[in-house]
């Protein structure tokens, strides 16, 4: 019986939900623009808490790697909104690009303190 009664207590414990970023694996492709690679994204907000987040690209040892995001790197998403964008990154640093990856971000207000920050990363092949 104390298996069963734990068992529920883990099923029905609180849910933790985060965002959704995909492609898992993207792809680099030539950008209109000579010398410069993109790659689609897309962002949806599952989290009522949040409605900032902020792009990142890494190489693989975790050191950030240039790369421009238009409208800027932090991106306004309401929640259960979905949200596309292009990542653009030079030609030369095809190589060192491994992963591209958003995390949650909070406005400081001084009151609201977010419990959970996420972080989610797709790799690019």
């Amino acid at each position: 019986m104390k298996y069963v009664m734990l068992l529920l207590i883990i099923l029905y414990s609180g849910r933790a939900t985060a965002h959704e970023f995909t492609p898992t694996y993207p792809k680099l492709e030539q950008s209109y623009m000579e010398g410069v690679l993109k790659v689609s994204m897309r962002l949806f907000n599952k989290r009522n808490d949040i409605r900032y987040y902020q792009v990142g690209v890494y190489d693989d040892d975790w050191n950030k790697v240039p790369f421009v995001v238009m409208g800027g790197k932090i991106i306004n998403v309401e929640y259960l909104e979905t949200k596309n964008f292009d990542v653009y990154i030079q030609s030369k640093s095809r190589k060192k690009v491994r992963y591209i990856c958003t995390m949650s971000k909070t406005l400081q207000d001084g009151k609201t303190k977010t419990l959970l920050k996420s972080r989610i990363c797709s790799k690019v092949k």
